[in-house]
């Protein structure tokens, strides 16, 4: 029997947030959208099996140094000033090649292109949402765009609480 190479998965995370439907209306809180995207990567790796890895640029951090988080088995890799996420994708694209598959996300046609010559696979934003709606539909679990990770409180609120807090967090202070 054939054994199954290990599966890595590289995501350019700014890129993802920016380019996805999913996250796009979070980009007033970047926080809240950074920690979805791998809420929602924490939940894939589960479900895929694959070895993940986000990269989030702080490239013009004055004094950035790289540093590395573990959530839930997800690897979120932060750079450091002068470097940037596409930098970090190919180096461990090319390195992670070496011992199996290695797929990128990410929708730069530039960074699509390095990748491939570094023996990865590129997927598009489009294509990863799917995957994630496919793996969550596989494994009986239902699927909200709009609120990717089933930890949050406001997946389990009545939807006239969520949109009366929703609304008060959108007040302007008075005075």
């Amino acid at each position: 029997m054939k054994e199954r190479r290990q599966e890595y998965l590289l995501v350019d995370g700014y890129n993802v947030i920016f380019q996805s439907p999913e996250l796009k209306g979070l980009l007033d809180d970047l926080e809240h959208a950074r920690q979805r995207l791998v809420d929602t990567l924490v939940s894939f790796a589960v479900l895929s099996g694959q070895k993940i890895t986000v990269v989030f640029d702080a490239h013009l951090v004055p004094g950035g140094t790289t540093h590395t988080e573990r959530h839930g088995g997800v690897e979120v890799i932060y750079t450091a000033q002068g470097e940037t996420a596409d930098n970090v994708i190919e180096r461990l694209a090319g390195k992670l090649s070496a011992s199996g598959l290695v797929f990128v996300v990410t929708a730069d046609y530039a960074e699509q292109r390095l990748i491939l010559g570094r023996g990865a696979f590129r997927v598009p934003p489009v294509e990863f949402w799917a995957r994630v709606r496919q793996l969550h539909d596989e494994a009986g679990h239902a699927y909200r765009k709009d609120l990717p990770a089933d930890c949050y409180l406001e997946n389990r609120l009545d939807e006239r609480v969520r949109t009366a807090l929703e609304a008060w967090r959108h007040k302007k202070p008075s005075g």
